[in-house]
């Protein structure tokens, strides 16, 4: 049975015919932090629905890491969604960057939703627009700040993601995810540690309290 107050929070404007069509072919499933979910390439059979954790969802070059977006808790994977429209080939990665639990609709069933249920597009919409602005500002990050900068960036949207501070992160994560290399990140880090912008401790890194995370 899914959990009747997450449907009414984020479908309850479709009405009652659609919950019971929710409870009907859409099941819950638990992911364990760093499983990937989906590959570049892979066949998409459902359309995910996050209701709790956090999902990462990004591409691949050369062994470094693009990241697109994050999908947070009530919001779905808008890439994954848009797969069936064409060839249900997942053009992404995507893993689960903490533990989490996901809402799974089949692509074929959804596919049948939007025409049944024409308004279910205006949470589409949504989670386009939300997308859109978090691939644009991945872009002007990437192509207009320092690397000083992308990584403080970096380090305060695990935090807000997480809501761990200090937050454990290494250097070759840190590094993956921003297309760099540990050894620069590392002195990246021991730059803006100087400059009392993070504190490294054994527990992780943390922004300091006066410092705004958002």
């Amino acid at each position: 049975m899914i959990n009747n107050q997450f449907i009414l929070n984020k479908f309850g404007f479709l009405g009652s015919d659609f919950s019971a069509e929710l409870q009907k072919h859409a099941f819950i499933t638990d992911i364990k932090a760093k499983t990937e979910i989906i590959t570049e390439g892979q066949k998409v059979r459902y359309v995910p629905f996050l209701i709790k954790g956090s999902i990462k969802v990004y591409s691949l070059n050369d062994g470094r890491e693009l990241i697109y977006y994050y999908v947070r808790p009530n919001d779905s994977c808008l890439m994954t969604f848009s797969s069936i429209f064409s060839d249900y080939i997942s053009k992404i990665y995507a893993l689960a960057e903490e533990d989490s639990e996901v809402m799974l609709v089949p692509v074929g069933i959804l596919h049948d939703w939007l025409i049944r249920f024409p308004e279910i597009n205006k949470l589409f919409y949504y989670e386009y627009d939300r997308r859109f602005t978090d691939v644009m500002n991945m872009v002007n990050d990437a192509v207009f700040h320092r690397l000083d900068k992308r990584v403080l960036n970096y380090i305060k949207q695990q935090i807000l993601i997480t809501g761990n501070n200090p937050i454990k992160l290494t250097h070759r994560e840190i590094a993956s995810n921003l297309g760099t290399s540990r050894e620069v990140v590392s002195r990246v880090l021991k730059k803006v540690e100087n400059e009392g912008e993070i504190i490294q401790t054994k527990e992780g890194i943390k922004i300091p309290v006066n410092e705004n995370v958002r």
